[in-house]
C-alpha cells in the first residue's frame, strides 16, 4: 500500500456517515417524526437530541440543518429528501457553512461563550434560509450560560433555528427542555447492527465470518460508530493478503471470553463447585480473558437465565440453539430468588473487579463468594429455615441444583451440595435432604458444621408422630385448616388463584388486594398440618378462578338451572321469587314402619306474588 493512499484513508465510522434519513439505521420513530413535521410545515424552532454515545447524535444535527437550509433546482422549501445535493448540503456537512454554526459545549463552558454566539442571532443569515445553531454535549454548560440562552431560546426571531445534543438528558434544565421538541435516539439492536456491518464489508471487500460480526455489534452495545471503530480494527486482522477473519480471532481482539466457557462458568459458581469455578476462570485468563469483561459476561448470562426463567418460552435469546437449551436449563435448576442473589453478587463484583489493584485476584474472591451461596438453600426458603431453627427442630430441603456442563471445565457443578440421607415421605420432590445433626454439635462447630460442604446443618428431624397427611387440591388445603384460623381460610379463598399444586409445592397468582403475608401464612400452615416444609411460590400470572369466585360462578349457573324447572312455567309463577328446590323423602302409605322409600319428590320453596 503507497504512502499517499495511507495518508488520505479515511476510517469506517466517518466514510459512512449517514448522507441523508434514510441511511440512518434504528431510529425509524424520529424519522418518521421529521417527515411528517417538515410536510405539515410545523418545523420546530428547537430540537434537542438525546442518546448514547455515537448513536447519530451529531450527524442528525446536520441532516436537520440541511433539511431546514435545503435548496436545489426543484425544489426552494425545507424538505428532508436529501437524496440530491442541494445548494448549502457540502458546506453544511463538512462544518464550514457561515450560516450553520456549531459549538462544542464541552469546551466553551461559559457565559461570555454564550453571549459571543448569541451575539449575532439578531442578524439574518448571509446566504442560507436559516441560521442554524448546533451546539453539542451541551449538558456541559454553565448555569449562567444556560440563562444567557433562555430567553433567546424561547423568542427566537424566525430565521434562527436551535439544536442541541447530549449524552446526559438528567443534567440539562428543566427549563430548556420545556422549550425544545426532544428526541430520544435509540440503540441499535444487534441484529440490525450486524446487518449494516455484513453490508459495509460487501462494499469495502472484506471477509469478517458472520460469529466475528456478531460479536462486534454485541460488544458495540447498540453504538453504530463503535460498531465501525472495532470492525475498522477487525478487518486487518486478516493481514495483507485478505484471508478470512474468524470469530476466534475478533475475540481475542476485544478480549471476549468464549460464550459457551462463560456459561460454564455461571454454572459452576450458581451450583457452588468453588473449585471449578476458580480452575475456569484462572483458565479463561490465560487465554487472554480480562476479569473485568468475564464478570460482564456473567452479568449477561445471570440476565439472560432471569428472562428464561420468568418468561419461559416466550423469551427470545440471540445465541445458538444449543446456547439457549443451557440457558433453559439454568432456569430449571434455580429459583428466581437465587438469580436474584447472584445478580447482585455480580454487580458489586464487576465494581470491585474494575477497581481492584489485581483484578483476577478480585473476580476469583467474587466467583468464591458466590460458590458459598450456591450451596445453600434458595432465599425463598431462607426464613421458614429460621423459623424452624428457633424451634429446636426441622426438616429442611434445598431445590437439586444439578445443572448440565459442557465437557470444558469440570462436571462436577453440582456434586459439591452435600448428600444427606434419602428423601424421605415427607420431603417435597426433587429436593435434597440436608444432613442432621445435633444442636450441639451445631453450636460448637464441631463435625459437619466446620466443612464448606454443608451450608446449613438440620437439627434432629420432625417427629414421626406427624401425620403423613397427603393433598390434591386446594380445596383440601383449605378444609384441612383448623376453624380458629378463620382469616387465612378465607384469605385463601378470596385471593388465591391456583396454578400448580402437588404434594411438597404449590404456586399461585394473587388476587389484587391479597396481604403481603399471605405466602409465609401458608407456608406455615402446611408446615403445621402436614409436617413437610412446602415450596410455595407466588406469581405474577396464569392463576385460574379463587374459591369465592367459584363458588360464585357456580351459584349462578345452579340458579339458571333452578329456573329452568317446568314449575316456573306456570303463569302464577311468573313473579315468583326463587328461594331453593330441596329433594324430600315420601313416605310410602303402604309401608307400616314409616322409614322412607326410595320415592323422592322435589319441593319448590320461594315467594309468590310481588317481591318483598
Amino acid at each position: 500500500m503507497s504512502e499517499s493512499t495511507n495518508q488520505h484513508y479515511q476510517v469506517l465510522a466517518r466514510k459512512y456517515r449517514p448522507a441523508t434519513f434514510e441511511d440512518m439505521i434504528g431510529q425509524e420513530a424520529m424519522v418518521t417524526t421529521l417527515q411528517n413535521a417538515f410536510k405539515a410545515g410545523r418545523v420546530a424552532h428547537a430540537f434537542m437530541l438525546t442518546g448514547v454515545r455515537g448513536i447519530g447524535k451529531t450527524t442528525t444535527a446536520r441532516l436537520l440543518a440541511r433539511a431546514l437550509n435545503y435548496e436545489s433546482d426543484s425544489v426552494d422549501g425545507p424538505s428532508v429528501e436529501l437524496g440530491t445535493l442541494g445548494k448549502h448540503c457540502d458546506l453544511i456537512m463538512s462544518s464550514s457553512h457561515m450560516d450553520v454554526l456549531e459549538m462544542d459545549a464541552a469546551s466553551r463552558t461559559g457565559v461570555e461563550n454564550m453571549r459571543e454566539l448569541l451575539d449575532g442571532v439578531r442578524y439574518a443569515p448571509a446566504t442560507a434560509r436559516y441560521k442554524v445553531y448546533i451546539i453539542d454535549e451541551v449538558h456541559m454548560l454553565s448555569a449562567g450560560a444556560f440563562n444567557a440562552l433562555l430567553k433567546t431560546l424561547e423568542e427566537p426571531p424566525d430565521h434562527a433555528k436551535f439544536i442541541f445534543a447530549t449524552t446526559e438528558i438528567r443534567k440539562v434544565p428543566i427549563t430548556v427542555l420545556s422549550r425544545c421538541q426532544r428526541f430520544d435516539l435509540r440503540r441499535v439492536e444487534a441484529g440490525a447492527l450486524k446487518d449494516h456491518l455484513s453490508k459495509i464489508c460487501v462494499k469495502e471487500g472484506a471477509n469478517v465470518s458472520d460469529e466475528g460480526l456478531a460479536l462486534i455489534a454485541r460488544a458495540a452495545e447498540g453504538s453504530v460508530r463503535d460498531s465501525l471503530s472495532l470492525l475498522d480494527q477487525a478487518i486487518v486482522q486478516s493481514g495483507l493478503d485478505g484471508a478470512d477473519v474468524s470469530g476466534e480471532q475478533v475475540r481475542t481482539m476485544l478480549g471476549l471470553a468464549d460464550r459457551v466457557r462463560i456459561l460454564d462458568l455461571f454454572a459452576l459458581a450458581a451450583t457452588g463447585d468453588g473449585k471449578g469455578a476458580l480452575t475456569e476462570m484462572r483458565s479463561q485468563y490465560d487465554d487472554g480473558a480480562a476479569p473485568e469483561i468475564v464478570m460482564r459476561d456473567m452479568l449477561d448470562i445471570c440476565h439472560e437465565v432471569s428472562r428464561a426463567k420468568t418468561l419461559g418460552i416466550d423469551a427470545d435469546f440471540d445465541a445458538a440453539p444449543d446456547q439457549v437449551k443451557r440457558l433453559q436449563d439454568l432456569a430449571e435448576a434455580l429459583s428466581l430468588g437465587q438469580l436474584t442473589r447472584i445478580w447482585q453478587m455480580l454487580l458489586k463484583a464487576h465494581n470491585d473487579v474494575r477497581m481492584a489493584p489485581a483484578p483476577l485476584a478480585a473476580a476469583e474472591m467474587a466467583l468464591l463468594k458466590i460458590s458459598v451461596a450456591g450451596q445453600m438453600p434458595p432465599p425463598e426458603l431462607a426464613a421458614q429455615i429460621i423459623a424452624q431453627m428457633k424451634e429446636g427442630n426441622f426438616t429442611a430441603s434445598v431445590s437439586d441444583a444439578k445443572v448440565p456442563v459442557s465437557d470444558k471445565g469440570s462436571n462436577n457443578a453440582a456434586s459439591s451440595i452435600s448428600e444427606g440421607p434419602a428423601p424421605t415421605s415427607n420431603t417435597p420432590p426433587n429436593s435434597t435432604s440436608l444432613p442432621a445433626t445435633s444442636p450441639a454439635t451445631a453450636s460448637s462447630g464441631q463435625g459437619p458444621t466446620a466443612q464448606a460442604s454443608a451450608p446449613i446443618m438440620a437439627p434432629q428431624a420432625v417427629e414421626a408422630s406427624k401425620p403423613n397427611v397427603i393433598f390434591n387440591s386446594i380445596e383440601e388445603l383449605v378444609a384441612a385448616i383448623p376453624d380458629r384460623q378463620i382469616q387465612l381460610k378465607s384469605d385463601i379463598k378470596r385471593y388465591v388463584r391456583p396454578i400448580r399444586f402437588k404434594q411438597g409445592s404449590m404456586s399461585f397468582e394473587p388476587a389484587e388486594g391479597a396481604p403481603v403475608s399471605l405466602t409465609g401464612k401458608i407456608v406455615t400452615a402446611l408446615k403445621d398440618i402436614t409436617g413437610e416444609l412446602w415450596i410455595v411460590s407466588p406469581e405474577t400470572s396464569g392463576g385460574g378462578e379463587t374459591l369465592n369466585e367459584r363458588a360464585k360462578r357456580e351459584k349462578a349457573e345452579q340458579d339458571a338451572k333452578d329456573r329452568s324447572h317446568p314449575a316456573f312455567s306456570h303463569p302464577l309463577l311468573a313473579n315468583a321469587k326463587l328461594i331453593g328446590i330441596r329433594t324430600i323423602d315420601i313416605p310410602d302409605i303402604d309401608n307400616p314402619s314409616g322409614e322412607p322409600t326410595s320415592d323422592k319428590s322435589n319441593v319448590i320453596d320461594g315467594n309468590f306474588g310481588e317481591d318483598e
